[in-house]
């Protein structure tokens, strides 16, 4: 996608928010937004941004993961499973 194309000064946001925000929900694009010429901020739909934010979570976790594998802080499978076992048999 060519962010090019999707950018728009505050002047034009403020007059035409109503369109943006339904072409935003259907196009699910972007739009960067420009003060004095200078891009200050990203406008999304809320599909768009949840969606990102569930992505950067299940990012934080893998990298958590790689960072506990590469610290050692780790055990075979099967005594992960012995754990878990018998936790439950202790409720």
């Amino acid at each position: 996608m060519k962010y090019s194309t999707r950018v728009k000064p505050i002047s034009y946001v403020k007059a035409n928010a109503a369109e943006l925000i339904r072409e935003l929900s259907e196009k699910r694009e972007p739009l960067i937004i420009t003060q004095n010429g200078e891009a200050k901020a990203v406008m999304q739909d809320v599909a768009t941004y949840e969606q990102t934010q569930e992505t950067l979570a299940l990012l934080k976790i893998l990298a958590l993961g790689n960072r506990q594998i590469e610290e050692g802080k780790v055990v075979p499978a099967a005594e992960a499973v012995r754990r878990a076992r018998g936790r439950i048999a202790r409720r």
